[in-house]
């Protein structure tokens, strides 16, 4: 049963009063049975956060992909000072020469934007040589670990269509609320629609209007791989001719072990342009994965990085004042 519920609450966690009678129900079990099982995998770590995830780039922020040339002398000093940032949410040592690997988003009303603050880090750093890894096409966001050990080799990756939707103080107020990981009790959210002043209908009202527009992306359950099972993660690039890289990423994006699928720029010093995390329960796994990926695309110049330290591995905190703290306290130094 642990392992179904795993996979469940990470594919869409119930948005509903009692979210974990629904689980139990699915499950053929008890809900406080349920309730107890969650806590002590959140205990052991097994499970990081319940929480919405948000699509950055609705929001108003821009992000990237960034990657950086560091010493090795100097690796942790420079992945302490990336991390100061509030808007780093992954941040990982791999195992090539650009070998530290990060995520960053700036809110709509940062002063400093997105490259110049890339560029302030790394002059901070003493950092010459990075490279700059913006989305210009996303075939694929899905972080679901097959704990079943039953899911399909591929899936079918849906196109979803989004409502327009402008954001309105009570929006904004929810999307506080959720980015915060739920308490593990029959009635997670009421705390939130009480403190909102929210019937559970016009709660869950909003809440759709979220999901309905993209600007959540889902609700779900987030693990931690290694201690879900999974130890290997890789992400792979290739390098794809232009005039393919739309068929074949979403060729990758099929692979039910991609979560992650991106088209990003290339640069004379990095010839790889579509991205794809490739996780496994082992290095062996996740090579076998690679190299049917390659095999069936016919993919010749590829590469592997896998994480050999993780610095940082946390949601983003939306419409936060420690973004503007950070540039006024970084740019005053």
């Amino acid at each position: 049963m642990q392992n179904e519920l795993l996979y469940k609450m990470q594919d869409a966690f119930p948005l509903a009063p009692r979210p974990f009678r629904i689980l139990a129900d699915e499950l053929n079990a008890a809900e406080d049975d349920i309730i107890s099982l969650v806590q002590k995998l959140k205990e052991q770590k097994i499970i990081r956060q319940t929480s919405a995830i948000f699509d950055t780039k609705r929001l108003g922020y821009a992000s990237s992909l960034v990657a950086f040339k560091v010493p090795q002398n100097n690796v942790d000093k420079v992945a302490a000072l990336i991390n100061t940032h509030p808007g780093i949410s992954h941040n990982y040592l791999r195992d090539h020469e650009f070998n530290i690997w990060f995520t960053l988003a700036v809110p709509p009303e940062s002063k400093l934007g997105l490259e110049k603050t890339v560029e302030l880090l790394a002059k901070k750093a003493g950092i010459e040589n990075f490279i700059i890894l913006p989305t210009l096409k996303m075939f694929k966001i899905s972080v679901k670990m097959d704990t079943t050990g039953t899911q399909c080799k591929k899936e079918k990756v849906k196109k979803a269509v989004y409502k327009n939707l402008e954001l309105t103080p009570q929006h904004i107020a929810i999307i506080k609320a959720l980015q915060n990981d739920i308490q593990i009790i029959k009635e997670p959210f009421k705390k939130i629609a009480d403190q909102l002043n929210l019937s559970y209908n016009a709660f869950f009202d909003l809440v759709k209007e979220l999901s309905e527009s993209g600007i959540m992306r889902r609700f779900a359950t987030i693990l931690n791989h290694r201690k879900a099972g999974f130890a290997a993660n890789a992400m792979s690039v290739w390098a794809v001719p232009e005039e393919q890289a739309e068929a074949i990423g979403k060729e990758i994006a099929s692979f039910s072990a991609v979560s992650h699928c991106y088209l990003r720029p290339s640069y004379p010093n990095w010839p790889y342009n579509l991205f794809a995390m490739v996780h496994a329960k082992t290095q062996e796994e996740c090579d076998a994965i690679i190299d049917e990926i390659a095999q069936e695309t016919g993919l010749k110049e590829y590469g592997k990085l896998y994480s050999t330290v993780e610095f940082k591995k946390q949601r983003i905190v939306y419409f936060d004042d420690a973004f503007e703290a950070w540039e006024e306290g970084i740019v005053g130094r």
